[in-house]
């Protein structure tokens, strides 16, 4: 393993993320990357799994 890259720009940030399971609506603090004003969450929601800093689990805003 080796590092390529290291970003510039970044900060390790904690949110409450809001999400709905089914009907319900549930909120957790979560870890993530706030990337160029996007926000990457470094774990699952539902399970709290790692998950990989890719562009389809970007949270744009968090009104």
């Amino acid at each position: 393993m080796k590092i390529l890259k290291v970003l510039e720009n970044t900060e390790l940030v904690v949110v409450d993320l809001e999400v709905n399971l089914g009907k319900e609506k549930r909120s957790a603090l979560t870890l993530c990357v706030k990337y160029n004003n996007d926000y990457y969450p470094l774990n699952t929601a539902h399970d709290g799994r790692p998950i990989l800093m890719n562009k389809e689990n970007i949270i744009k805003n968090l009104d």
